[in-house]
């Protein structure tokens, strides 16, 4: 084991919003603006804009869902 099991939620929530937002930011950026010249420059910029943001929601909001999905599954 690499990291404790303590750090297992803000692992998850450093991880999901790197794979959301790399590939969000990627698609978005190409879709308004073009595979030219200065793409890369423009998905950088959204991607260090967006992360901070996509990391806070979800180290605040997985924990919450997750309880919501555990209301809402049914349980056999």
């Amino acid at each position: 084991m690499l990291v404790s099991p303590r750090y297992a939620p803000l692992l998850f929530s450093l991880l999901m919003s790197i794979y959301m937002v790399t590939l969000m930011t990627f698609v978005i950026t190409w879709v308004n603006t073009g595979l030219d010249n200065g793409f890369l420059a423009r998905w950088w910029r959204a991607f260090y804009i967006a992360w901070p943001v996509a990391f806070a929601l979800i180290l605040l909001g997985a924990p919450r869902l997750q309880r919501l999905v555990g209301r809402l599954v049914k349980k056999p």
